[in-house]
């Protein structure tokens, strides 16, 4: 058993870690958690770029990387409080854009701006408890390689988008994309796919 897996058994231990990474009801690490112990812990690959008005709320105790040649654009937030946030080669992450882990995000993948990807979900279940003091349950989002998510997205938490497909703008993702699909909507549906035999994407 880690370190890690021994404070998480321990709720005593676990309070007193988390309020040592970060303030009370707050997502942001402490200061001395993003300069002294964020730079060794999570990984950035050769030509990787953080632009300076970027939120990074990640903790060491789950996993964060941002592969090589990749950019996390302005006012983006990147959170990986709840799940490993992994960002692969040659991706950028939009302005503005949101993401909660669990989220894996392959290679040559273009977010635009303002996309929400949230591995979280809040407990709403027992009437007497407030939503924000119920459990929360999570499920890793995965966006495979060479895919391109439009602006104004939402893609929720559990859904596999296929390899390179096309969530059209304003969409609205609660079920998996096959590869070489398009959709589009609130909740979002197929409207064209590759079809190898003929070399064409056709409508659905």
């Amino acid at each position: 058993m880690t370190i890690i897996d021994n404070i998480k058994q321990r709720p005593g231990l676990k309070k007193l870690a988390l309020y040592l990474l970060m303030p009370k009801n707050q997502a942001r690490p402490r200061k001395w958690v993003q300069w002294f112990v964020n730079p060794f812990k999570h990984k950035k690959g050769k030509g990787s770029l953080i632009r300076r008005r970027t939120r990074i709320d990640v903790l060491p105790f789950n996993t964060f990387i941002l592969g090589r040649y990749s950019t996390i654009e302005d006012f983006a937030t990147v959170n990986n409080g709840m799940g490993a946030v992994i960002i692969g080669d040659h991706t950028r992450i939009g302005i503005g854009n949101v993401v909660i882990g669990p989220v894996r995000i392959g290679d040559n993948v273009i977010l635009a701006q303002n996309i929400v990807l949230s591995g979280l979900n809040h407990g709403y279940t027992d009437p007497n408890v407030p939503i924000a003091l119920q459990p929360c349950s999570v499920a890793e989002i995965v966006v495979e390689d060479d895919c391109w998510i439009g602006a104004n997205s939402v893609i929720t938490a559990g859904v596999t988008i296929g390899r390179h497909s096309v969530v059209a703008g304003g969409s609205v993702v609660t079920k998996n994309v096959p590869p070489y699909t398009v959709v589009a909507g609130n909740p979002a549906r197929p409207i064209r796919q590759y079809q190898p035999a003929t070399g064409t994407w056709e409508k659905i």
